[in-house]
């Protein structure tokens, strides 16, 4: 069975009450590319957007940010 990594943005903005463009504007990450990766469509990962998601969500374990699951 293959695995996938999963990006949940879509948790994290509801967990923090806060808009996608708003996560845009903290991370400095461009709003498409955050929508990409919350709609899953990104196939490659920038952990340099892992990182700033982090820091503007004051996320010290990465598994609030990505998940590994089964395809």
């Amino acid at each position: 069975m293959e695995k996938k990594i999963v990006i949940k943005i879509k948790e994290l903005l509801v967990k923090n009450n806060i808009s996608l463009r708003e996560l845009s504007r903290l991370t400095d990450i461009r709003h498409a590319t955050l929508s990409e990766l919350s709609n899953h469509k990104r196939e490659n990962i920038n952990f340099q957007h892992i990182v700033k998601i982090a820091d503007a969500l004051d996320i010290e374990d990465i598994r609030e940010i990505i998940d590994l699951v089964d395809e």
